[in-house]
């Protein structure tokens, strides 16, 4: 398979981490990657960070569609304690389809929030906010970014939040109509599992249908990809399809819809051999390729939350956090390959 990694960020002493906690915003050959810089620190087990030092929220920007990038340090995430940013209401309704807008979600704490986002109008260079997230209907979330727009002031968000036993964790659905200015609950997509299931990764079908893919762990199992189909704008879900069974620890998936209709989708391999790897769907993810294997040379578990995006010329760019050959190589990097 034709394909060729790229380095995104590396800093020495430096540890960058999980750009699915943030976002991948494109336009054209323009894409912006939102990921963690953290300070080195070698562990048993566990991400390889310095706990005690200051965690910083810091982006990546390409202008030749990931094959070379800047690193962007945004003002964002550091006014307040614990990484938890100063939050205020948002006051004006946002133009979702307003043509270099961005947004992304935030949070506090893997169960209990608070949580917040930040929009840009100008592909990401300057970011407002933060703004409170809260959902009519549901507390205690935990959201990553993962929206669809379906008009000027319409506009879907999936997260995760707390299961009734205040762990993570289950999906939500939630639906905004005034531009930001309130979400209410939509739906909650599948039963409550005994582990978690988070971190959806949504693509539009339709008009009116969806399909989301979840990461999913149940204790004394291998994580897997499940995948959920909505044909009512988000309203109810069914399981559907193929789901991606057996991926090790557990990644989230990272979902894009391919210009000639397939879809691709992008997760971490938790397992020996450590890595990246994807698969291609040509009938809208009832069933999937077998793995494409985009690397295998990490030295452990600890990488992948990648993000993904189709460039004007086809191929796919996906970004995700990586480790190797040496230990104390922590870095961002990216894979562009055809599918």
């Amino acid at each position: 398979m034709e394909r060729h990694n790229v380095v995104v960020f590396k800093e020495a002493g430096r540890y960058g981490g999980w750009p699915a906690n943030h976002g991948l915003w494109a336009w054209k050959n323009e894409i912006v990657t939102g990921f963690t810089s953290a300070w080195y620190k070698p562990v048993t087990g566990g991400h390889a960070v310095d706990r005690d030092k200051k965690f910083e929220d810091w982006q990546a920007r390409s202008l030749d569609g990931g094959e070379t990038w800047a690193i962007e340090k945004p003002p964002i995430s550091e006014s307040g304690d614990n990484r938890i940013p100063v939050r205020a209401a948002l006051k004006e309704p946002l133009d979702f389809t307003a043509p270099d807008f961005a947004m992304m979600f935030g949070m506090g704490s893997i169960h209990t929030g608070p949580t917040w986002f930040y929009v840009s109008n100008d592909r990401c260079r300057n970011w407002q906010g933060a703004y409170s997230f809260e959902v009519e209907g549901i507390t205690k979330l935990a959201p990553r970014t993962d929206y669809i727009v379906f008009g000027k002031r319409e506009c879907l968000m999936l997260g995760s939040a707390a299961k009734a036993d205040n762990k993570e964790g289950r999906v939500f659905c939630a639906r905004t109509t005034d531009g930001g200015l309130s979400w209410k609950l939509l739906s909650l997509i599948g039963p409550e599992p005994s582990g978690y299931m988070i971190m959806p990764s949504t693509v539009r079908l339709s008009d009116s249908k969806l399909l989301t893919a979840i990461r999913h762990k149940d204790p004394d199992k291998q994580g897997s990809i499940d995948f959920y189909l909505s044909e009512d704008r988000g309203a109810t879900w069914k399981p559907f399809g193929q789901n991606i069974e057996n991926i090790g620890g557990g990644n989230p998936p990272a979902m894009v819809k391919l210009k000639d209709g397939r879809l691709a989708i992008t997760f971490g391999y938790r397992a020996k051999p450590w890595g990246i790897r994807a698969r291609v769907s040509e009938n809208e993810g009832r069933t999937w390729s077998d793995d494409i294997v985009l690397r295998d040379d990490a030295l452990n578990g600890d990488l992948g939350y990648p993000r993904s995006t189709q460039r004007p010329d086809g191929r796919m760019l996906s970004v995700y956090y990586f480790n190797g050959p040496r230990d104390e190589d922590r870095t961002i990097q990216g894979t562009i390959w055809k599918a």
